[in-house]
């Protein structure tokens, strides 16, 4: 069964389910998970999980992500970026100077609230949900981390932004939050993801060439990168025979090595994520094969 991990550049207009759908076709089986939804307007980064790759998309969740978004000054739209109904227009009295100016406020660790239009529960409804039943509901703020924030240039009313930021970051939240600390509103008018964890578009393959290999019936597994590939922040470890079945069988087991977490592999096999304290070393994951 195919295994592994591809990372494709998603199309606008496509839902992040609607290209594991088709993947799931492409090579031959339902066991396919993404790393990080992408609105439908958005494209860019998205890592696939193939087969026993799925078992590494938690790890996955919290891995930081960059984005190139356009914040589009003088507008507010109830989805907080410009596919949503417009609610309000104001005169934009600001330029490049008092944007770059203002982007230092939001760096670092802070507290944003999830937009009304998201998929994020209150009381088992998805906000998305009672949005559009015209519901508006108390949100909990959440935290996240804004470790970059660049203007990259400016187009009008258009100032193109590069975004470094913790997983949970709604970034059309934080485009219309800039607008509204500028006094004039924005919203978001495009969004591309560029990185996510380890990986970012020069990995990448279009939807439309991956499929376009399938259907000419050209072999596709060769686009899968290994699993060990998301863990590049882990020193590697090689196991003694002895210590491999211990690790295959779940067991800790003696280890000769600083505390730390560690890719453990026998041979050339990468069998699982591992962490050592005190000389003994348990496992965290595994991802060997079963036989």
């Amino acid at each position: 069964m195919a295994t592994g991990i591809i990372i494709i550049d998603k199309p606008q207009g496509w839902t992040s389910q609607d290209v594991t759908a088709r993947l799931r076709r492409v090579f031959g089986t339902r066991r396919i998970g993404h790393g990080g939804t992408l609105d439908p307007m958005a494209t860019g980064v998205l890592p696939v999980f193939v087969g026993r790759a799925t078992r590494a998309v938690e790890f996955f969740e919290s891995a930081r992500k960059e984005y190139i978004a356009t914040l589009r000054l003088g507008l507010l739209t109830d989805t907080e970026d410009i596919t949503g109904a417009v609610v309000e227009t104001r005169p934009v009295t600001v330029g490049r100077a008092e944007v770059e100016a203002m982007l230092p406020r939001f760096l670092g660790p802070q507290l944003q609230t999830p937009p009304m239009y998201s998929a994020v529960k209150v009381e088992g409804k998805k906000l998305y949900e009672l949005a559009r039943a015209g519901k508006t509901v108390e949100r909990q703020p959440r935290p996240i981390e804004i470790y970059g924030l660049e203007l990259l240039e400016c187009r009008g009313e258009d100032y193109v932004l590069r975004i470094d930021c913790s997983k949970g970051t709604y970034v059309r939240t934080l485009c219309r939050d800039i607008g509204l600390a500028l006094g004039c509103g924005g919203t978001m008018a495009a969004l591309r993801r560029s990185r996510a964890g380890a990986y970012g578009l020069e990995d990448a393959i279009s939807l439309e060439a991956l499929l376009a290999r399938s259907e000419r019936g050209e072999e596709t597994e060769s686009l899968l990168r290994p699993i060990d590939s998301m863990f590049p922040e882990y020193p590697p470890l090689g196991l003694t025979p002895r210590q491999e079945k211990a690790c295959r069988n779940g067991a800790a087991f003696s280890c000769i090595a600083p505390p730390g977490e560690y890719r453990l592999y026998g041979g050339r096999e990468f069998l699982a994520l591992g962490r050592c304290s005190g000389g003994v070393m348990t496992t965290i994951k595994s991802f060997y094969e079963v036989n």
